[in-house]
C-alpha cells in the first residue's frame, strides 16, 4: 500500500469502527479474506472465521437493537467504551509496522476520529428519538449501515475519493455536534421538569398601569 492508501485505510476503519464497529470488522474480514483487497499484516486477523463469526453475530445483534427506540440509545451509551478504543486499535494496525512514532499518532488520531463519529450518531440518535413514529429510527439506521459499507469499498478501492468525502464530513460533525449538544441539553431540562413537577419558569409579563393612573 502507498501512503495515501494506509492513510485512508487508518482513518476509514477509525471512521467507521464510530458509526458501526462490528459491520467494519466483519466488512475488512470478508474483503481480505475474499483476496478483494491485501490488508496489512496486523489486520490479518481480522480474516480469521472465529473473528469473522463474531463479528458477523454481534452486527446482527446491533441491526435489530439500532432500530429500536429506546434500546439504540442504551446500546451507543454501552459502545461508547467499546467503538472509540477498537478505532484506535484499529487505525493503529492499518499503518502496519512502520515506527513506534507513526503508530502511536494513527492511535490517536484513530481514537478521536472514532468518538467524533460514535458521539455525532449517538447524539442524533437521541434527538431522533423524540419523535413518536419508528421510521425515522429505521431510515437513520440503514443509512448508517449502508455509510459504513460503502465508506470502507471506498477507503480501499477509492482512498482519493473516500478522503475527500471525509474532509466534507469531518466539516459537517464540526457544525453539528455543538447543535446536538444544545438539543440535548434541552431535552434533558424539559424530562427534569416533568419528572420534578415545575415545568420550565417563565419570566412575568410587566402589568401596564391603567390610562388613568399613568396619567394621574
Amino acid at each position: 500500500m502507498d501512503t495515501i492508501q494506509i492513510i485512508a485505510l487508518a482513518m476509514g476503519t477509525a471512521w467507521a469502527s464510530g458509526i458501526n464497529l462490528y459491520a467494519a470488522v466483519f466488512m475488512l474480514g470478508v474483503m481480505g479474506s475474499t483476496g478483494n483487497v491485501v490488508l496489512p499484516a496486523e489486520l490479518e486477523v481480522l480474516t480469521d472465521p472465529l473473528v469473522m463469526s463474531v463479528a458477523g453475530l454481534m452486527y446482527c445483534i446491533e441491526f435489530f437493537a439500532d432500530k429500536t427506540p429506546g434500546v439504540d440509545t442504551a446500546w451507543d451509551t454501552l459502545h461508547t467504551f467499546i467503538r472509540i478504543p477498537a478505532g484506535a486499535i484499529l487505525a493503529m494496525g492499518a499503518v502496519g509496522d512502520t515506527s513506534a512514532a507513526m503508530e502511536l499518532t494513527a492511535f490517536l488520531v484513530g481514537g478521536s476520529m472514532a468518538a467524533g463519529t460514535h458521539a455525532t450518531k449517538a447524539g442524533s440518535r437521541v434527538m431522533i428519538n423524540t419523535s413518536p413514529e419508528p421510521f425515522s429510527n429505521w431510515t437513520a439506521s440503514i443509512s448508517e449501515d449502508l455509510l459504513v459499507i460503502g465508506g470502507i469499498w471506498a477507503a480501499l478501492n477509492h482512498p482519493v475519493i473516500f478522503l475527500a468525502g471525509l474532509l466534507i464530513f469531518i466539516c459537517l460533525m464540526i457544525w453539528l455536534l455543538p447543535k446536538l449538544w444544545r438539543g440535548i441539553k434541552q431535552l434533558i431540562t424539559r424530562v427534569r421538569g416533568l419528572f420534578s413537577g415545575n415545568p420550565p419558569t417563565q419570566e412575568p409579563e410587566l402589568v401596564k398601569p391603567p390610562d388613568s393612573v399613568a396619567d394621574g
